[in-house]
């Protein structure tokens, strides 16, 4: 059986857009990236509306590919029955590539030239058709790779959510494997990077934020022309019994994430505790032995027997109890840490919503991961701002992520 076992997302506005248009969602086992497009934000728009419409999750696990098609054209709907009513957003729409991670097989519903990608054993294995002009040029062989990157068109898509009242979305599912990396992103990495990069760094970072990161920062060194997301998932075989686990299928916030508890698919929702946790009371101390009884009085001139003394060896069942309740606290301290959230900035300056508390331990652990990433710089906060928002407060996952939401659509106070 599969699950996730690392993953990280993020989007980037790049050197030369004024805002960002992309969208996503990253929680395990369903991920989404959304490319929109259209004038007045009428883009941001479309790619929120994709986004949400995937929220709720898979509802029937057994047919995920017809469950993303399903979500991917009510998507198309709501679109498209919005830009018909508002001038202002007329003929606008988005591009959707989605990825659910299933028991033995991922599934991809994909419509436009956001792409998904598979990296297994060190080879880059892309799992999506562009629907662009410029793909099918070269799918029909009229035009050369090299040309394909310069071609004045290459931006031309062909098909997306939104434009038309019904669109054609392609699903397929993929064999899974053990160790596994899955990459969605938008065009703004792979117009900027080849996937002979993409791969190389992917190679070079095992760990995924840093990946993530270093992605990013190649599509901006490149020239950053348009905005970049990337989301990233790790897959790793798992027996059952052997941990309690939950499946967060449902419930996820708008534009982001990074690395989660490891999380197997197909399982009941567990609702995550919203309160921060309490501390670990420290284990009870170990009784105190029964006082020694002194011998009786030897008879006079007697000389009493030596007494050996034994090794006392802890009884090999009560040492793996007492091991195990250890392991136990640790695990539900861990995860207690996992359900607490708070806003600051990463490494880039970058508003990050984190999982966990704003602590380090002695060694340089840290209490915490970065759930997301956004696209604003703390820069653009005035100093009573950067106080109130990046204060470290300690929030549930709905009121962080709102928060971070407001953030990008510059609605705070």
């Amino acid at each position: 059986m599969l699950r996730v076992a690392e993953q990280y997302a993020a989007s980037d506005t790049g050197r030369q857009r004024p805002a960002n248009e992309d969208s996503l969602l990253a929680r395990a086992p369903l991920y989404v990236v959304a490319d929109g497009m259209g004038g007045a934000q009428a883009g941001e728009v479309a790619s929120r509306i994709a986004v949400e419409s995937f929220e709720s999750g898979v509802s029937d696990a057994t047919h995920p590919e017809l469950a993303l098609a399903a979500l991917a054209q009510a998507a198309n709907a709501r679109i498209h029955e919005l830009s018909r009513a508002n001038a202002e957003q007329a003929g606008m729409g988005t591009t959707l590539t989605a990825v659910y991670v299933g028991e033995h097989e991922v599934a991809i519903a994909h419509v436009g030239d956001s792409r998904a990608y598979c990296l297994r054993d060190g080879e880059l294995l892309r799992l999506t058709d562009d629907h662009s002009l410029v793909d099918e040029l070269l799918r029909q062989g009229r035009l050369t790779p090299e040309e394909a990157v310069e071609h004045p068109q290459r931006s031309v898509i062909t098909r997306a959510l939104g434009p038309e009242g019904a669109v054609e979305v392609d699903t397929r599912s993929f064999q899974a494997r053990d160790g596994d990396v899955y990459l969605l992103c938008s065009d703004g990495l792979t117009t900027m990077i080849s996937e002979e990069e993409i791969a190389a760094l992917l190679r070079a970072h095992p760990r995924l934020p840093e990946a993530g990161e270093a992605l990013i920062a190649a599509a901006n060194d490149a020239g950053g022309r348009d905005n970049i997301t990337v989301v990233l998932a790790r897959v790793e075989e798992f027996e059952l019994g052997r941990a309690r686990v939950a499946d967060r299928d449902t419930g996820a916030i708008h534009d982001g994430s990074t690395t989660h508890d490891a999380t197997v698919v197909g399982l009941p929702a567990v609702a995550p505790v919203q309160s921060p946790a309490q501390p670990l009371a420290s284990p009870s101390p170990a009784p105190s032995p029964p006082p020694r009884r002194r011998p009786r009085s030897a008879p006079a001139g007697a000389t009493a027997p030596r007494r050996r003394r034994r090794l006392r060896i802890p009884h090999a069942g009560a040492l793996a109890f007492t091991l195990t309740v250890l392991g136990v606290l640790a695990a539900a301290g861990y995860l207690a840490f996992q359900n607490v959230y708070f806003i600051a900035t990463n490494n880039r300056g970058l508003v990050t919503m984190y999982e966990g508390l704003p602590y380090k331990l002695p060694g340089g652990v840290q209490l915490y991961t970065s759930e997301y990433v956004s696209g604003v710089s703390a820069s653009t906060f005035t100093p009573e701002q950067r106080h109130k928002l990046l204060s470290h407060t300690l929030r549930s996952e709905t009121n962080a992520g709102a928060l971070i939401r407001s953030i990008e659509l510059e609605q705070v106070e």
